[in-house]
């Protein structure tokens, strides 16, 4: 999707239609390129309406890159790529626990 419209209008007709699954993400790296340009990474995963735990198969990163404009941050760019470990379930499960950590909170509880 690129620009405003495009988005709104895909987003839109997803979320009509879709129950919304809860979203969990856990931000890994944020960088500074310039003071007013920062470059964000995160591991994000769902948990399936009706699921209380996340599902690994919908396990992503996120690249986020943020500008600032007269004093307001906004979305530059924002890419979202699937996780999927492809014959490697130990970064599977790893990928899946620390988002789920944000779930519990840090200590388990």
């Amino acid at each position: 999707m690129s620009g405003r419209a495009e988005i709104a209008e895909t987003l839109g007709q997803i979320f009509t239609d879709h129950v919304t699954a809860p979203y969990v993400s856990k931000i890994t790296a944020v960088r500074f390129v310039r003071p007013d340009v920062a470059l964000l990474r995160a591991i994000v995963g769902m948990i399936p309406p009706g699921q209380a735990d996340l599902n690994p198969a919908l396990n992503a990163h996120q690249t986020l890159v943020a500008a600032r404009h007269d004093g307001v941050w906004r979305i530059a760019l924002l890419q979202t790529t699937p996780a999927q470990f492809h014959g490697r379930p130990d970064l599977v499960q790893r990928l899946t626990e620390e988002p789920r950590q944000e779930l519990t909170g840090s200590d388990g509880s």
